[in-house]
């Protein structure tokens, strides 16, 4: 079975037997956002590490699409295989964003990955990283810390990364704070499992979502068009 395959009938099985991974709000985070808009394109700031969200393409639209995912959750895997096509159909014409919300009680590895992932972003390869490390999800969901190490270090290689800038931003307050603002944001607007997704601050509906990780675009296109 190829790597693909194997993330789509992982997340199809999830699904089946009761669900998608859920947060324990025991891991909420002390970051007030209280006054931040979830729903919008967020720019850098003091709270967020300053490191503005990471937006494909970098597009301003008034059509919001936002992700609330776990990279060591298989059903976030299978989404971002099934959001490809629907990226690159609608291209400047939505504005769609990742953040990050690791369940770690679940998913040891999953904080790692997200450092990792914004680590690549602070030299504006953060969706090549996404992709490489979705794609590998299976390599390193199970190693240790040493192994994973090696592991997002040969990702950030394979990419062209500046090697000793990338070691030095995945160890960063400023990362880790990024992660934090992120899951700040996601407990404000209620996410409880992942992947969430948002279109202009309503949450997807079943059908549109479970569309996603099959491969079934249909029901998220009618919304997009809709808001377009």
């Amino acid at each position: 079975m190829s790597k693909t395959a194997w993330i789509i009938f992982t997340a199809i099985v999830i699904l089946v037997l009761g669900g998608l991974v859920v947060y324990s709000r025991s891991n909420s985070t002390q970051i007030d956002v209280s006054s931040v808009d979830a729903n919008s394109v967020l720019a850098a700031s003091e709270q967020s590490g300053n490191i503005g969200d990471r937006v494909f393409n970098n597009t301003q639209s008034n059509v919001v699409l936002i992700k609330y995912a776990d990279f060591q959750c298989p059903a976030c895997a299978a989404a971002a295989e099934g959001l490809k096509p629907l990226l690159g159909e609608y291209g400047d014409r939505i504005s769609f964003i990742s953040r990050n919300f690791p369940i770690t009680q679940n998913h040891p590895n999953a904080r790692a990955a997200a450092a990792a992932a914004e680590a690549a972003g602070q030299q504006d390869k953060f969706w090549e990283m996404h992709d490489v490390i979705y794609e590998n999800q299976r390599d390193w969901s199970t190693a240790d810390s040493t192994q994973r190490t090696t592991l997002f270090k040969s990702y950030a290689e394979q990419i062209g990364l500046d090697m000793a800038a990338f070691d030095a931003d995945i160890a960063s307050s400023r990362i880790n704070q990024k992660v934090l603002f992120d899951q700040a944001l996601a407990n404000k607007v209620g996410v409880n499992s992942t992947p969430t997704f948002f279109l202009n601050g309503e949450e997807l509906p079943d059908d549109a979502a479970a569309g996603i990780l099959s491969g079934d675009l249909t029901e998220l296109r009618k919304l997009i068009d809709a808001a377009l």
